[in-house]
């Protein structure tokens, strides 16, 4: 009855940031152009293109741990402000975790599954499901991403 309510933004008020370009918009011809809200702020996109401004297209919506376990670069933790933090990227991407505890098991999740692909490039014929060690890496991985 009185006061303010939230209003969504329109489809062209939506931004991102990005690294190297700064400010993004999601291209009109993309199928998620229309949509206002994202329960991530982080997106994933195959590609960007300048006209007007800055655009990205054929994008996605990432939550936090798969962002961590397949994301780019190396994982590191620190005690910021008394919150212990994940980042990657040389620090560009950051993520405060429940505990130490957690931020550490993220992280050696991380290097464990960096350490199984690596095996399995040098044999493409091994398993990743079959193997005692690849089985119990991907269990986890699929819990932490379902259970989120």
């Amino acid at each position: 009855s009185t006061g303010a309510v939230k209003m969504q933004p329109k489809a062209e008020e939506l931004k991102f940031v990005t690294k190297n370009d700064g400010y993004v918009h999601i291209h009109p011809s993309s199928v998620n152009y229309q949509s206002r809200h994202f329960e991530s702020p982080y997106l994933v996109y195959h590609e960007k293109i300048k006209t007007s401004r800055v655009f990205i297209r054929d994008c996605s919506m990432v939550s936090v741990y798969p962002l961590v376990l397949l994301g780019g670069g190396q994982v590191h933790v620190q005690l910021l402000k008394g919150d212990f933090v994940i980042s990657l990227d040389d620090g560009w991407i950051r993520f405060v975790a429940a505990s130490h505890q957690v931020a550490e098991l993220v992280k050696e999740l991380r290097c464990e599954l960096d350490q199984l692909l690596q095996d399995k490039i040098k044999n493409p014929s091994m398993d990743l499901c079959m193997c005692p060690r690849g089985s119990r890496i991907i269990g986890m991985i699929v819990k932490l991403v379902t259970t989120q």
